[in-house]
């Protein structure tokens, strides 16, 4: 056998046509990114485009950082709502409230990452790396977030998704208002019926808000055992249904384990069987070898049982700035016309959670039977 008839030299040869400038993102994408991590890139797009974004894949994405603030909201994830291509998420805290300040009308400014601090506070400025804002915008976006909250139907207890539905409801009614819609995140998601988590809601302003108003009495408070659970019950539905579950995590921190950590609730938690989740990509530039989370590898959560081992093929890690990536992600699979209906798993949730309550106690019941249910 000749060394070409291998399987290590079976790969498309490296040979791309040269670059005329007429060509559309997805071509230069698909001819030049041939290797490093241009590849790792093209490979994400296929990914996404070929097996993630198929009708019967669910298709839940992790968002950290403060993304939105620079726009990446209008710009990539409310485009990607609409098409169909977020089935359910898990944000930080801080990117749904600045969503907000876009919707709301308020402004943010392209700036200096070298300004100086001590003068940009003098003058009542709010810098996020190159982004600046007037201090007045934080004070806004609180007021309108307690003045939603004082409505009746959040003096209750709720799980995040339940909170961030009727929150988006109240933004889709301004953005209309403003004529400004397509600009949020949370209106998006409202409208689409898109479940929208956040693993440590006391981790942003929003969450400061919700203290603010413990303190006159209000009832409204997360509750993050719900979130677990119905978190869980979507991923067990999509595989029970006869489905896969795919797991985008958009920079790392809490929101991508809050996403991972669905498939060792359902098995080693719940005691239900189950073999991880199916498609894996990660957006990330943090190493793996300083054992923090965001840079933790597909292979490493494979041990954990998160992903299915038999899967790792279809686990893409690209090692870049989400700024960047997300975009290009967005225009290719745009640009390839990948639609889908969307699943609208919000209104799912009850019928999800008692799918997974009636499966656990049968299990449950199964192991005391056995001697095996300890607790």
């Amino acid at each position: 056998m000749s060394h070409s008839e291998g399987r290590h030299l079976s790969g498309k040869r490296i040979f791309p046509e040269p670059l005329t400038g007429q060509e559309s993102l997805v071509e230069v994408i698909d001819r030049a990114f041939t290797a490093y991590n241009g590849a790792r890139l093209r490979e994400a797009c296929e990914l996404l485009t070929q097996k993630m974004l198929l009708p019967d894949v669910t298709v839940g994405m992790s968002l950290s950082g403060a993304l939105t603030p620079g726009g990446y909201g209008k710009s990539c994830l409310v485009p990607l709502i609409e098409a169909g291509c977020i089935d359910w998420m898990i944000s930080t805290g801080a990117n749904l409230y600045h969503d907000t300040h876009h919707a709301i009308g308020l402004k943010l400014h392209r700036g200096n990452p070298n300004w100086n601090d001590v003068v940009l506070r003098e003058e009542g400025v709010v810098r996020i790396y190159d982004i600046v804002f007037d201090y007045t915008v934080l004070l806004d976006t609180d007021k309108f977030y307690r003045m939603v909250m004082r409505h009746p139907e959040f003096d209750k207890p709720m799980s995040t998704p339940e909170f961030h539905y009727r929150v988006g409801r109240y933004v889709a009614a301004v953005e209309e208002k403003l004529d400004l819609v397509g600009t949020s995140l949370l209106a998006a998601a409202y409208r689409n019926a898109v479940p929208i988590f956040t693993s440590s809601p006391g981790d942003s302003s929003i969450g400061m808000n919700v203290a603010e108003l413990s303190l006159e009495g209000s009832k409204l408070n997360f509750d993050v055992n719900a979130d677990v659970n119905q978190s869980a019950s979507i991923v067990w539905q999509a595989k029970e249904s006869g489905g896969k579950s795919a797991c985008w995590i958009v920079g790392g921190g809490s929101p991508k384990n809050f996403l991972l950590q669905t498939e060792p609730q359902i098995q080693e938690v719940l005691g239900l069987s189950e073999a991880g989740h199916d498609y894996f990509l990660q957006i990330t530039d943090a190493r793996p070898d300083t054992g923090g989370l965001s840079g933790a590898t597909p292979g490493e959560a494979v041990s954990w049982g998160k992903v299915d081992p038999e899967k790792l093929p279809d686990a893409v890690v690209v090692y870049n700035d989400s700024t960047i990536v997300l975009p290009l992600l967005t225009a290719y699979i745009l640009g390839k016309g990948v639609r889908r209906e969307p699943k609208r798993l919000y209104e799912k949730l009850p019928e999800f959670m008692a799918k997974l309550t009636a499966q656990f106690a049968e299990k449950r019941e199964e192991r005391i039977a056995e001697g095996k249910f300890a607790g």
